[in-house]
């Protein structure tokens, strides 16, 4: 049986993707990010795959309604964060969904909601839910479809998640539960970041053992030590890294952000780039949509997005075709 899974760019049969709730998580920024996230529901669905954005209540509903094409399925359910990547399904490939413990990011963040919504969506879906008992979210991992994974040991060995378990430990979970039998540990992942260095906002798999890394863009730029040294563990790994521009230092409120065109979605047919208002923006998709000239690759506004905590690909989880 397959349990590992399927590639993100492996044919998928849809989208899910959380739509901002609470006003309270999105301080200065909260219909701007419910503005980002419906455009994002736009492109996918219109690229011609099928998007079922999550909605909270009836007023959500509404104002969802209000921003999305008629092509995007509204579906009402109770969930917390729009943090799908993390809350929802992990899919194998044997048709089950596996869901992990979650506490909240390292009990940073535990919203009503949070905890049901994976298996919720995987039962509505008709997969068979298998639990596991170790805590893991979905953006602190990016497999190749290989059994080849990383992750970062900032987000994987932390205290904050599971201090029982040594890195040999978390080694046989990973493939036990989702077949990996290869880790890629990277170090830390960007500077403030709130999942604890999630690999998704750092590395990513854009084929079998090729690995999108950022790079520097500016002397200024406080993650560049932290882009050079995964780079050069992936490389000693014997990945294929492949470089891409970082955003340059990204501020709000005179904290630095961790913006990175690394949380970028693939879809069938579409990768959807996250973009920041900065210099680099233009620089960054062309460079993500070299690689992958099977499908269109567009750069969409996420700025407000990231006020709320995360990128396009943690707010999205999707249901591959098995």
């Amino acid at each position: 049986m397959l349990i590992t899974m399927p590639p993100e760019w492996a044919p998928q049969d849809w989208l899910w993707i959380g739509f901002p709730h609470a006003a309270e998580e999105w301080v200065g920024c909260f219909e701007p990010a419910q503005e980002q996230i419906a455009a994002l529901a736009n492109a996918v669905a219109e690229s011609g795959q099928k998007v079922r954005l999550l909605v909270r209540d009836e007023a959500n509903e509404a104002r969802a309604r209000s921003l999305v094409s008629a092509s995007v399925t509204l579906e009402r359910c109770v969930y917390g964060d729009v943090w799908l990547r993390d809350t929802g399904p992990l899919v194998r490939g044997d048709g089950s969904a596996l869901r992990c413990k979650f506490n909240g990011w390292g009990g940073k963040y535990l919203m009503d909601g949070d905890r049901e919504v994976g298996a919720e969506l995987a039962k509505d879906a008709g997969l068979p839910v298998v639990t596991s008992d170790w805590i893991l979210e979905g953006g602190a991992i990016d497999g190749d479809g290989t059994g080849l994974v990383a992750t970062t040991e900032q987000c994987l060995l932390n205290p904050n998640r599971n201090p029982q378990l040594s890195r040999a430990d978390i080694e046989a979970r990973l493939a036990r539960d989702l077949g990996f039998d290869r880790v890629l540990w990277l170090g830390e992942g960007l500077i403030n970041d709130h999942t604890d260095g999630h690999v998704d906002n750092l590395a990513r798999f854009v084929g079998p053992n090729r690995l999108a890394v950022p790079c520097a863009t500016g002397a200024d730029d406080l993650n560049a030590h932290i882009y050079a040294d995964a780079k050069a563990r992936a490389e000693v790994f014997g990945v294929e890294v492949v470089e891409i521009p970082s955003p340059g230092r990204f501020e709000r409120d005179g904290t630095v952000d961790p913006a990175s065109y690394a949380n970028f979605a693939i879809t069938s047919h579409l990768v959807v780039v996250p973009t920041f208002g900065s210099v680099h923006d233009a620089d960054g998709v062309a460079a993500i949509a070299a690689l992958f000239p099977d499908r269109e690759t567009i750069g969409l506004p996420a700025d407000a997005v990231l006020g709320g905590g995360g990128g396009f690909h943690c707010a999205s989880q999707q249901m591959p075709r098995l």
